[in-house]
């Protein structure tokens, strides 16, 4: 398995554009876009084993990150 994070703009990269103008003009969507960065890079830690973590929390975050995902491409969707 490769470690690769999982950054927004990789995660759509048609819409970058629209992440960019989101994260300026809308409150909600910038505090979703920094929530899912930060569980993103506690993600990417934890798979290069820099930080340690059970499977479990692992496998918990990561549901935290796609549902993270899935509010933020409704909303690009949406816009």
């Amino acid at each position: 398995m490769s470690h690769v994070p999982h950054e927004l703009h990789e995660e759509f990269p048609d819409k970058a554009d629209a992440l960019h103008a989101l994260k300026l003009s809308n409150a909600h969507f910038a505090k979703l876009a920094d929530e899912y960065h930060a569980l993103n890079r506690e993600i990417h830690r934890i798979e290069t084993e820099v930080e340690p973590a059970s499977d479990d929390a692992l496998e918990e975050l990561k549901k935290k990150r796609l549902h993270l995902k899935d509010e933020i491409a409704a909303l690009l969707a949406a816009a």
